[in-house]
């Protein structure tokens, strides 16, 4: 069983919930930029503009950083 911060044992699926939270992290960054790129190469496409899709790569980024500040202040919460 794995132990928790206090050193007691914690429940696993406590445990698991705590992992996968971690494991958004290092998801959130990649796919906000992913989505921003693509929702600039559609606006580029729409717009016939050529420069779109790297202020979505921007805000998507933005973004991605906002999240993960949030996820993991909710995390050094607990």
């Amino acid at each position: 069983m794995l132990m928790g911060k206090t050193g007691k044992q914690g429940s696993p699926l406590k445990d698991f919930a705590r992992a996968a939270s971690m494991i958004q992290l290092a998801i959130i960054l990649p796919a906000a930029c992913v989505i921003g790129w693509f929702l600039g190469s559609l606006l580029d496409r729409w717009l016939h503009q050529q420069w779109m899709y790297v202020a979505g790569i921007v805000v998507g980024a933005i973004a991605g950083f906002v999240q993960m500040y949030r996820v993991a202040s909710g995390y050094m919460k607990d």
